[in-house]
């Protein structure tokens, strides 16, 4: 049968085989493949040409030279088989995720070629409708990718804000290293998230750009004054140290002593230089205090070793003073305690820790004296003892007149104003009393009851 349209290129020939070589008897030929079923959607005639079965009828799509007829209907058919199976596993992959909506519409397209161009022998139909599956297959994947996409941009959306939020409230922070640190890490968030509109990111993004710019212009100005307070203070302390270190050697225990210590007020006042500039300077300024006072406690140690024999000498000044104890003439003993306290004046000075236990004992014997010599004074005393006489007489008069009034009374039968009287005598007998008990440490008074 003639193409109307002309020859169609034929199938390439393949070479003529090479005569077969004879083989021996026990080698047999290997078996022909079958030949294909006879297809209900095309054929190849005995002369190579090849029909498909199509709607609008039966078409010429080829020529088949490369065989048997046989051969070219099961090469064409397979050609169709080619397709199916590749329409069929992406329609699959894009189904379980597999495949992106992209990928399924590049094999769809090469299929859909392939059915424009009708060079194989199938059913065109069914490979049709999978091509339709395909396609809406395709349409439902970008619509969900798209709502993937746009929850994602929402989403991301929402993180910037939250990253923003946050960097303007880190913004005022004092804390620098854990502030900065931050504030890196918010920008390597930022980079990880997912694109969105380009608008809302610019406006979210100057957020913390203008909230981190504002911190590191705090910081960059905190470290500045920082820095020159840092300055002055290394050059404070340093004073301070060449201070202490020229009065280190001095040998006045006192006046120095005092001047260390205001050195040390000082130091305290002045500001900080920094941990470790600060502990240098330290160590250099206590090494020059230590020095003085290591000095000062080794000549304490050598005084003190050098008062040891007044210990003795003044222990039995001390002894010598409390045998003046109890009392019995005023006068000796104040001669003699004054004595006393002339040499204990010429021995010189006691150490430390037997100081305040001699002193004390003396004080007493002192004391002793004092309170002995104040009594003998009140009894010497002649106004003294004229007031107490003349209060104790008052309170003697008073109960004889009230005496008289509680007679009165009884007579009356005011049995009501003679127990008011009796209390008034009571109370000022004990008054008379107290009265003539002072008045006897003058000498002897009579008493009045």
């Amino acid at each position: 049968m003639a193409d109307p349209n002309g020859p169609t290129p034929a199938m390439p020939t393949p070479a003529m085989p090479t005569p077969a070589m004879p083989t021996p008897a026990v080698l047999r030929r290997a078996p022909a493949p079958a030949a294909p079923e006879p297809s209900p959607f095309g054929r190849v005639e005995a002369d190579g040409t090849v029909y498909l079965l199509a709607p609008e009828g039966e078409i010429r799509i080829g020529q088949w030279a490369a065989g048997p007829p046989a051969a070219g209907l099961a090469f064409f058919q397979r050609k169709y088989e080619d397709l199916v199976v590749e329409i069929d596993l992406i329609g699959a992959r894009l189904a379980d995720g597999r495949a992106t909506p992209e990928q399924a519409q590049s094999v769809l397209a090469k299929v859909q070629e392939a059915l424009t161009a009708r060079s194989f022998i199938g059913d065109l139909a069914a490979l049709d409708i999978k091509c339709q599956a395909v396609a809406a297959g395709i349409v439902q994947a970008r619509a969900e990718l798209s709502e993937k996409r746009a929850a994602a941009r929402a989403e991301a959306t929402a993180a910037r804000e939250t990253l923003a939020a946050e960097a303007e409230k880190l913004g005022p922070s004092t804390s620098w290293k854990q502030a900065s640190e931050r504030f890196a890490a918010i920008v390597e968030e930022w980079k990880v998230l997912p694109r969105t509109d380009r608008a809302t990111e610019q406006v979210l993004w100057k957020r913390i750009s203008n909230a981190r710019t504002g911190f590191d212009k705090r910081r960059r100005q905190h470290f500045a004054e920082a820095d020159a307070l840092h300055k002055v203070a290394v050059a404070r302390k340093r004073e301070l140290i060449a201070t202490a270190e020229s009065l280190a050697k001095s040998t006045d225990w006192v006046g120095t002593g005092k001047k260390i210590r205001d050195l040390m007020n000082d130091w305290k006042s002045a500001p900080r230089a920094g941990r470790s500039d600060e502990d240098k300077l330290w160590k250099r300024f206590k090494a020059a205090q230590d020095e003085f006072f290591a000095a000062k406690t080794a000549a304490d140690v050598q005084a003190e070793a050098a008062l040891l024999p007044n210990i003795t000498e003044k222990e039995l000044l001390v002894s010598q003073a409390e045998a003046l104890l109890p009392i019995t003439d005023h006068k000796a003993a104040k001669a003699a305690l004054r004595g006393i306290h002339e040499r204990w004046e010429k021995v010189g000075d006691l150490p430390r820790g037997d100081r305040e236990r001699l002193e004390n004992r003396l004080r007493k014997v002192d004391e002793a004296l004092r309170k002995d010599e104040s009594e003998s004074w009140k009894k010497s005393n002649p106004e003294a003892r004229a007031r107490a006489e003349s209060t104790a007489n008052v309170f003697a008069d008073g109960i004889a007149k009230l005496e008289t009034k509680r007679q009165k009374a009884e007579a009356s039968g005011n049995l009501r104003e003679v127990a008011k009287l009796e209390a008034a005598i009571e109370q000022t007998t004990a008054l008379l009393r107290a009265a003539q008990s002072a008045a006897s440490e003058f000498g002897s008074l009579t008493h009045v009851g």
